[in-house]
């Protein structure tokens, strides 16, 4: 006799046949003559069989299909969660990762709730919950929040009614470094075969210190060898003589910055050039980090700000 697929068959008709072919197995018939009867496996019948056993006749009903609508995560739960992830980084719950991943999820929700469920089903938690994958952005715990919110809630204000008051434009400055052996980007190439480009394998680097407006008006110094205070004064003395105003500069704490050189330029003359620091380990108050980004990572665009090497 043809077996027949009762995975085809609706919910109601599996049930009445798991139903029926019990009662013939309880009625004193051999599960193989019970499977052939019925057009399933002897596997199918022995199942049932079991499941009669372990449950009675309740275990044998139908049940709803696919994938259940309610989370398995309580709303407190789910809450709990959420705030973990926006507030704590998984090595700090002593968990074996770096980063807030699938996996990492659903560790947590297993260590904290006992609920394991697999990562496609943590992913669509993830997604439900309003997150999705980012790159981090690296923040030194060194950092002060009280002094970051000090500075843009008071120095800064300050710094830009003097800059209005005197006439002067404020810059934001920072330098970097490129190296010949940096690759970044992506390149479209066939399916399977990696694109490859030329490049030289000998490793050369250069550096660059640059100043960028409110506005977007960019200015720029290439330069070789290391950064210090005779660098720092020669791009400060270009800056000068290219602006036709005076120039509020804002800059991190690098020591060559605060060094006793630039202090000593900077006070014959003050009346070119003043410098403002920012609060310690706040590289993202700098739109000048922007700019390294693109220099780094983004092609440069057609219509780019104002821009001149000095």
């Amino acid at each position: 006799m043809k077996r027949n697929d009762a995975r085809q068959l609706a919910p109601q008709a599996q049930e009445a046949m798991r139903m029926r072919a019990v009662e013939a197995v309880r009625g004193g018939m051999p599960q193989t003559d019970a499977a052939r009867i019925f057009g399933v496996t002897r596997r199918a019948v022995s199942g049932w069989m079991k499941r009669y056993r372990a449950g009675g006749l309740e275990a044998l009903k139908a049940r709803k299909r696919g994938r259940p609508r309610r989370s398995r995560l309580p709303p407190r739960q789910a809450a709990l969660t959420v705030r973990t992830i926006e507030d704590r980084c998984p090595d700090q719950l002593r968990m074996p990762f770096a980063l807030w991943t699938r996996w990492a999820v659903g560790e947590f929700m297993q260590r904290k709730f006992g609920v394991k469920v697999s990562v496609w089903t943590v992913g669509r938690y993830l997604k439900r919950w309003g997150f999705t994958p980012q790159k981090p952005l690296n923040r030194a715990y060194e950092q002060n929040p009280e002094a970051v919110a000090q500075w843009l809630k008071e120095e800064y204000p300050e710094i830009r009614e003097q800059a209005q008051e005197e006439g002067a434009e404020i810059h934001w400055g920072d330098e970097m470094g490129v190296r010949s052996d940096h690759h970044d980007g992506r390149s479209y190439g066939k399916k399977g075969q990696t694109p490859v480009i030329a490049t030289t394998g000998q490793r050369f680097s250069c550096n660059m210190m640059s100043a960028i407006t409110n506005r977007g008006k960019l200015a720029f110094m290439v330069f070789e060898g290391r950064f210090n205070a005779e660098v720092c004064i020669g791009f400060f003395r270009r800056l000068v003589r290219h602006s036709p105003r005076k120039v509020f500069l804002i800059m991190d704490r690098h020591p060559v910055h605060r060094s006793g050189d630039v202090a000593r330029w900077l006070e014959k003359h003050e009346e070119q050039m003043r410098m403002f620091f920012l609060p310690g380990y706040s590289p993202e108050l700098n739109p000048d980090e922007l700019l390294n980004n693109d220099v780094k990572v983004t092609p440069w665009a057609a219509n780019a700000p104002v821009t001149w090497q000095i």
